[in-house]
């Protein structure tokens, strides 16, 4: 994490938030890279009260139906109460949607459990058939996501949802409907 600058004295001094965005069926990866950053934070003598504004968990779920008696990951994570309640994002996906990219998605690296957070090797990118398959999707995904016709596809899913009455929702369209950047292109 330390070669991602995502160290406690580099979070400290963040001007923007660090994002960690995984798909969620318990919670239980995001606890343990909770504890790992509090334990880490707590030996480095960082200021906690300044490191807890710079995180963001975005956790992505299977769409179940609204109500208060919702399952919401965040609600249901002790170490949530930590971080400011701005600093966890659900976002829910039509289940079929959640279960190809958690399921059945090739994968670009190799699962990254708890017990490979320090193997040396887990750095080291794949470079079988599949994983290159993998690669090759997510760059045809970037591409269309970048294309005239992949952002008016995503303008038009969003706008169909309910959620557009919300500010953000609205911005994020405005943005979206905004012809792309050549810098935007090349990336």
């Amino acid at each position: 994490m330390s070669q991602l600058g995502i160290d406690p004295q580099r979070l400290a001094h963040r001007r923007r938030p660090v994002t960690f965005i995984d798909l969620v069926y318990g919670g239980r990866t995001y606890a343990n890279l909770f504890l790992l950053l509090w334990r880490w934070i707590a030996e480095e003598n960082a200021p906690w009260a300044v490191v807890r504004t710079k995180l963001r968990f975005v956790g992505i779920i299977v769409r179940t139906r609204t109500s208060p008696n919702t399952w919401r990951w965040h609600q249901a994570a002790p170490w949530a109460a930590h971080l400011p309640r701005s600093a966890l994002i659900g976002i829910s996906l039509d289940g079929g949607v959640w279960s190809y990219l958690g399921d059945q998605q090739a994968k670009t690296t190799r699962s990254f459990p708890v017990a490979r957070w320090l193997d040396q090797d887990a750095n080291r990118p794949d470079r079988d058939p599949k994983a290159l398959a993998a690669l090759a999707e997510a760059v045809a995904v970037v591409a269309h996501g970048r294309s005239a016709e992949g952002r008016a596809g995503l303008v038009a899913a969003i706008t169909a949802e309910p959620t557009m009455r919300e500010a953000w929702l609205r911005s994020l369209v405005i943005e979206l409907r905004r012809p792309a950047s050549v810098d935007q292109q090349e990336r």
